[in-house]
């Protein structure tokens, strides 16, 4: 195609292994350093810096510096929300890593996709807000409904707040794993960080691996009934 979206640019700039796993590395929403990005590459602090360059002109990733270090993330929800489902399409497919390991059922369990809960829970979650009516689609778009309002306005979460950003306040992202819809956009993110708050949950350091606690999952499913 000689006019439109470039599609051929993305997949160029995702589809190089190093920067593949740089990225991938970067779904974790955590910020880290090119030393950091390029042990997870495999690749020399040059050739990361390299690529990094690329994926910032792309772009993909956005840099900040503090101090002597340059940090890097993800640029937008719209680039964590296309790798996860692009890891969906390739595991639909067939194209998965041949060496597992003890980690990849907490992986499925529940994960951080960039900023908000995936994998069965996050499935879950989503599946009980359509369910309870909290969020729906219309017109093509998913909403929280005004029946949905209360519920969140009861977790004291401030709509406002999450409104008046830059983003879906709700989102649909589909799940590599479960390969179905978990919820992204600033409610997904805010729900999240309310399990953190709780103590409900935390993230397993160095990984996107969420653990709930015995009593955080209890009180999960009691919010979000089947």
């Amino acid at each position: 195609m000689k006019h439109g979206p470039d599609i051929a640019l993305l997949g160029s700039l995702i589809g190089d292994p190093a920067r593949a796993n740089m990225l991938t590395a970067l779904m974790s929403g955590k910020a880290l350093t090119a030393s950091e990005l390029a042990t997870e590459a495999g690749v020399t602090a040059q050739t990361a810096s390299a690529h990094l360059k690329k994926l910032e002109t792309g772009g993909m990733v956005i840099q900040r510096k503090q101090g002597r270090h340059r940090y890097y993330s993800l640029s937008d929800d719209d680039v964590g929300n296309l790798l996860e489902t692009m890891m969906g399409l390739a595991a639909n497919k067939g194209h998965t890593r041949v060496r597992t390991g003890p980690k990849d059922p907490a992986l499925r369990k529940a994960r951080v996709c960039y900023n908000h809960l995936a994998g069965e829970m996050g499935v879950h979650m989503f599946d009980s807000l359509i369910r309870q009516e909290i969020v729906a689609e219309q017109h093509g778009a998913l909403v929280l409904t005004e029946s949905g309002r209360p519920f969140v306005e009861r977790l004291g979460i401030d709509i406002e707040a999450i409104s008046n950003i830059r983003r879906p306040v709700c989102k649909s992202c589909l799940d590599w794993s479960a390969r179905r819809s978990h919820l992204a956009g600033s409610l997904g993110t805010r729900l999240l960080e309310l399990f953190y708050q709780k103590d409900w949950a935390r993230r397993e350091t160095g990984t996107r691996i969420v653990r709930f606690t015995k009593k955080g999952e209890a009180e999960f499913l009691s919010l979000f009934p089947t």
